[in-house]
């Protein structure tokens, strides 16, 4: 039986800053109801090949293709056209609105009539109506959707990043660093939401420098070095430190030879 085409793939993708290659025909799959993760060393091209897809940079050569049309993001609005989310390790999000204005924030509802039309006046209880039903289906615990975002914890906030990508998001969810800066429970909070945006339907393309976590979520591991990708592992086909040697390059004699020397 022959494998279903890729939702997204990127085929010898190059990017060029001066004379820095930070991608050197890179590759990538993504297929449906998947989280892939990419992991690599600083400067292997996670961050710039992520950019690429979203449409926050443009490739000097390569394609990509979206259900197997070739297609070229000019913008992250381009990609965000496509149903291209993407929550960035800021979160950009507003802290002095709320969180329905968060999660519609550049896609406002209008109220009808004239009000809506002439006056542009927000329908803000559709919003926080809508905004709370797509909090319900992810089971993020929040006192009140007309809460400030501000006022809301490292976890809690990161869950409307992500609520807002799970809402608009057509086709994928990319997530760079999504636990970053947070405490062990927010950080179970957020894997656990993770895995409930892909069981919804959305593949997710993840970006961590936490192995243990990549190991606990990926369906497969896109592991890069000097902008190329180098191997694809799963969890149960690799361990750990067979993907750090990957991933940096070691020999597994090298690698053994480390773990296992007496600290002086």
């Amino acid at each position: 039986m022959s494998r279903p085409e890729p939702l997204l793939e990127a085929r010898g993708l190059v990017k060029h800053f001066g004379q820095v290659v930070a991608l050197d025909g890179a590759d990538f799959d993504l297929y449906a109801g998947e989280i892939v993760a990419i992991i690599g060393d600083n400067g292997a091209g996670k961050s710039t090949l992520i950019k690429t897809l979203s449409g926050a940079l443009q490739p000097d050569e390569g394609e990509i293709r979206l259900d197997g049309e070739r297609v070229r993001f000019r913008s992250p609005l381009d990609a965000r056209r496509e149903g291209i989310e993407t929550v960035y390790q800021d979160l950009a999000v507003s802290p002095a609105l709320d969180i329905a204005s968060n999660i519609f924030l550049g896609r406002e509802l209008r109220r009808g009539g004239l009000v809506g039309r002439v006056l542009r006046a927000l329908d803000k209880r559709t919003m926080r109506r809508e905004a709370a039903r797509y909090f319900a289906e992810l089971k993020i615990g929040i006192p009140s959707i007309g809460q400030a975002v501000e006022n809301l914890s490292g976890g809690q906030r990161q869950g409307v990043a992500v609520a807002r990508a799970a809402a608009w998001g057509q086709r994928l969810v990319i997530m760079d660093e999504p636990t970053a800066a947070l405490g062990v429970k927010e950080t179970r909070q957020v894997l656990d939401l993770i895995r409930r945006v892909r069981d919804r339907g959305l593949p997710v393309i993840l970006i961590s420098h936490d192995m243990p976590h990549v190991f606990e979520l990926a369906d497969r591991i896109q592991i890069m070095r000097l902008g190329k990708r180098v191997a694809v592992v799963t969890p149960q086909t690799h361990s750990m430190p067979e993907a750090v040697a990957i991933m940096t390059g070691a020999t597994r004699v090298e690698l053994e030879r480390a773990m296992t020397k007496e600290a002086p």
